[in-house]
């Protein structure tokens, strides 16, 4: 049974971004809801899910939502497909939503991406407002956005895990479905980064150390 290198568990965008600064893929757990959201979404047959940061952070690191925006348009293009964006406030208009991100729409508008809906942060519930089979959705949100776009500017190798319950997903099968991910990805990379989105959340805190004991204690096959 193989082992991973380097297993560490780290808060916030900036320990996001030193990780993939060290090669590590980076996986952002915030639970209520980004991480939850995009894993729902991977139910629901997204064909991607990434994470980016509002038009405005208070986060010490170097974001860029635009050029977010123009790698979902072109993956959307190469796929034949539209982008679900989810944003907040949760309750709220899309008008609301949309304007936390002109940022990331400017970059999905430069390279002729199709928009089909803006939906709002609810984690397991959020695939159940449109269809988001065979979509690119995109989370744009203050904590786990910020942390995915923040480490995402540096090295692609970012994902997102949840031990929540999803869409299709209960009990222990989220963390493990975290951890296979992580398995999947590991080819090239020298260890992970489990990422709790926010130090001041948690929920985010202990869900990150659970997803890390698992690595530790089961490693991958």
């Amino acid at each position: 049974m193989a082992r991973f290198k380097n297993i560490r568990v780290t808060t916030d965008a900036s320990g996001a971004q030193q990780a993939a600064r060290e090669g590590l893929l980076v996986m952002v757990v915030d639970i209520i809801d980004m991480s939850t959201t995009l894993e729902s979404a991977l139910d629901a047959g997204a064909y991607r899910v990434l994470g980016a940061s509002p038009d405005f952070t208070r986060a010490p690191v170097a974001v860029d939502p635009e050029d977010i925006g123009r790698k979902a348009a072109d993956w959307a293009r190469e796929a034949g497909t539209g982008i679900v964006v989810v944003s907040e406030p949760r309750v709220g208009s899309d008008q609301e939503r949309l304007a936390r991100c002109q940022k990331l729409l400017r970059g999905i508008e430069s390279q002729g991406g199709c928009l089909e809906a803006v939906v709002p942060n609810l984690g397991a519930e959020t695939p159940r407002i449109t269809a988001m089979e065979d979509r690119i959705v995109v989370a744009v949100t203050d904590t786990g956005g910020v942390a995915f776009d923040a480490a995402f500017q540096v090295n692609p190798g970012v994902v997102t895990g949840t031990v929540a319950r999803t869409l299709a997903q209960k009990g222990l099968q989220p963390a493990l479905t975290a951890v296979r991910r992580a398995k999947n990805l590991m080819q090239d990379k020298a260890g992970i980064a489990v990422v709790a989105a926010s130090r001041n959340s948690l929920e985010d805190v202990l869900a990150a150390q659970f997803i890390a004991n698992l690595l530790m204690g089961e490693g991958i096959d």
